[in-house]
């Protein structure tokens, strides 16, 4: 019998008790602002770069955490630091975000990829929730316009693609745009609000969903087709386990059962298809013929993989009940603190090889930041606490 209270309870502990200390302590850069992301094991910091990705992702956190779990002043003014030197530095002045900086905020590489401007959207977003400054709202509505702008071409002239080369669509950005149009629903015009949300969910659902497979791929040709290359079989179970909870939630706001059942439809097989039934854990890449992968890190497990495979797996028992989505939340609870957890220091590792060793004992660096460990901790806890409220029997 599962004690949903007590699980509730060991994920609420690590966050607020051992994973937010560890970034407040840390990553808070005190003298020129923003936030340092690449820690080591024991805290301390081994390069000052700064990556938009990642100092969007902190402010979002920080924020959230302050809108959603406690009204905690320290959140706060560390989100609003974060954002103030995204605000100074992070731009070329026309809101077209860079994608890394140095310490002080000198531009050292362009705005070519478009999650730069995903991040800076919910960041803003999420810190004019917490604030109610105008000027934060206009960040985020004016850099989600840009978003949409760039769908057809996210990298615009920094496209290393030759003219007249086969042309590819990629899910990551369909994807995120169904968790960005909530994060912002209340900057938006509803009946924009809504065209966006169908757009996404017509490609993620009806497009990069392929019946055929029963499987989500990462890129299809720009009319919606299969193709036989590296990029066209390429299969990212997490990428596609991820997605699921962003359909979960759309459904849920929508008050669409049949989205919600489709993804956790989506999720289940996706966690069958991508576990490695050797070593435990979930694959990194695959490839949908089974051919050789032209990602070296391909058997790599990775934190980020489970945790959304946690979140999407307890929302989808939350929300339907499957007995199979318990299971698979449980399976993957057991391998995710038995590995990825670090009993000795704070935050938990993120890159281990197949067989379920740490490979690199950071806690952060150019891709893993203060986001994927607190939000799915967060979005973990606060459900298994619903659930544990609903399941309480009657006195």
């Amino acid at each position: 019998m599962i004690d949903f209270n007590l699980l509730a309870a060991q994920y609420k502990s690590e966050l607020l008790d051992r994973v937010m200390p560890f970034w407040m302590e840390n990553s808070i850069d005190k003298e020129f602002g923003g936030y340092f992301t690449c820690i080591e094991r024991n805290g301390e910091v081994y390069d000052t770069d700064k990556f938009i990705w990642l100092q969007g992702r902190e402010v979002w956190m920080l924020a959230t955490l302050y809108n959603k779990v406690e009204k905690k002043q320290e959140w706060l003014d560390a989100a609003i630091q974060g954002a103030e030197f995204l605000k100074k530095y992070g731009h070329d002045g026309q809101l077209n975000w860079y994608f890394s900086l140095d310490r002080e905020g000198r531009p050292l590489v362009e705005p070519y990829n478009i999650f730069s401007y995903t991040f800076a959207v919910i960041a803003f977003g999420q810190l004019y929730k917490a604030t109610g400054i105008q000027e934060y709202a206009e960040i985020a509505k004016k850099t989600f316009d840009i978003v949409l702008s760039k769908r057809n071409n996210p990298k615009g002239r920094w496209s290393k693609a030759a003219q007249g080369a086969r042309a590819l669509k990629d899910f990551a950005l369909p994807m995120i745009l169904c968790n960005v149009a909530l994060e912002i629903e209340d900057l938006l015009e509803s009946n924009f609000l809504q065209e966006t949300i169908d757009i996404c969910l017509h490609e993620v659902l009806d497009v990069f969903y392929r019946p055929e497979l029963d499987l989500v791929v990462e890129h299809v040709s720009k009319d919606g087709k299969l193709v036989d290359c590296h990029e066209g079989r390429l299969l990212n179970p997490g990428h596609a386990i991820e997605a699921m909870w962003f359909i979960m939630d759309l459904g849920k706001r929508l008050g669409r059962k049949d989205l919600i059942e489709k993804a956790v439809h989506i999720a289940l097989r996706e966690a069958e298809y991508g576990w490695d039934k050797q070593y435990g854990g979930i694959f990194y890449f695959m490839d949908r013929l089974g051919r050789p992968l032209q990602q070296l890190e391909w058997d790599q497990k990775l934190w980020w993989v489970h945790i959304e495979t946690l979140i999407t797996m307890i929302k989808g028992y939350e929300l339907t009940g499957s007995q199979e989505c318990l299971d698979w939340f449980m399976k993957v609870h057991e391998y995710v603190w038995s590995h990825f957890m670090d009993p000795e220091y704070p935050e938990w590792f993120g890159y281990l090889n197949r067989r379920g060793e740490v490979l690199l004992t950071l806690k952060g660096g150019k891709w893993k930041g203060c986001f994927h460990v607190p939000r799915g901790l967060m979005q973990v806890y606060q459900t298994l606490e619903r659930i544990a409220q609903k399941e309480q029997p009657a006195i």
